[in-house]
């Protein structure tokens, strides 16, 4: 078998590995979010709006804590992940908080053998769609489960990042989708220091081809916007030029790093 056909079991041994170092890591500052701080960033709750009383389907929402936030602000919420150790915690958390959140242990892709319903909101952020292959099923699956009408809503690192090397000193990888990169890490970007290796596989996916599978699943783009900034520091050689926003010390606002789009569900595409 080739390793490429082994994506998920792979990547979810990866995920499985990272969880404990991420919950544990000042990066995801659990104490804070158990006492009340939502994770999310403002660029993603410009777009969702009012949440009161709407139901919500988070895509490979790691180990919960923006699900629970979104429930939090009103929602009804679902959170999906490959990984079982993630979804176990992330269970755990919305037990602790009293938080009503439904979570399911599953590959995006096999998420209508697990689930039966439509949702106002779809949404998925910050390094989602690197772990998939295929575009066209992601949309595919986003555009089932969104009601007519409904609103799927996605913020991802842009793809002019994952050219670089991984110290941002020289284009390593295309633009373009030249199918799989396989990488082993020591450490992982909330906890550079901790002391595990893993193995993954992703996918390099351009904005055409992000926009492009939307667009032909009945999704019509409402809203796109690019930032030269992260609200993360999750990258090397980052600097923190504004609270909350970080960009890589050597190139400044000379590149994209994130982007972020709003859809409508326009048409029942089966």
């Amino acid at each position: 078998m080739n390793i490429e056909d082994r994506y998920l079991e792979i990547n979810r041994d990866s995920w499985n590995t990272r969880t404990e170092a991420h919950i544990n890591s000042d990066f995801y500052n659990l104490d804070a979010f158990l006492k009340g701080k939502s994770s999310l960033k403002d660029i993603e709750l410009n777009l969702l709006g009012d949440l009161t009383g709407k139901s919500i389907l988070h895509l490979q929402c790691h180990f919960g804590q923006d699900s629970i936030s979104l429930s939090r602000l009103g929602a009804d919420v679902v959170g999906v992940d490959l990984s079982n150790v993630a979804i176990e915690q992330a269970q755990k958390f919305a037990e602790q908080l009293n938080v009503p959140v439904q979570f399911i242990c599953c590959d995006v892709y096999d998420l209508p053998d697990h689930l039966d319903r439509q949702f106002d909101i779809v949404f998925t952020s910050y390094g989602t769609i690197g772990w998939l292959p295929d575009l066209d099923r992601w949309a595919n699956i986003i555009s089932k489960f969104l009601k007519p009408g409904g609103t799927f809503v996605f913020v991802e690192f842009h793809p002019v990042i994952w050219m670089f090397d991984s110290a941002f000193k020289k284009i390593e990888y295309r633009y373009f989708n030249s199918g799989a990169i396989i990488e082993t890490e020591k450490g992982s970007y909330a906890d550079k220091e901790a002391e595990f290796e893993v193995k993954s596989i992703g996918w390099n996916h351009g904005l055409a081809e992000v926009i492009g599978s939307l667009m032909q699943n009945g999704l019509e783009i409402n809203s796109f916007e690019e930032f030269d900034y992260s609200p993360y520091n999750n990258f090397n050689n980052s600097t923190e030029f504004e609270p909350g926003k970080f960009r890589i010390a050597h190139l400044g606002d000379k590149i994209p790093m994130i982007y972020a789009l709003s859809v409508i569900k326009t048409d029942v595409v089966q």
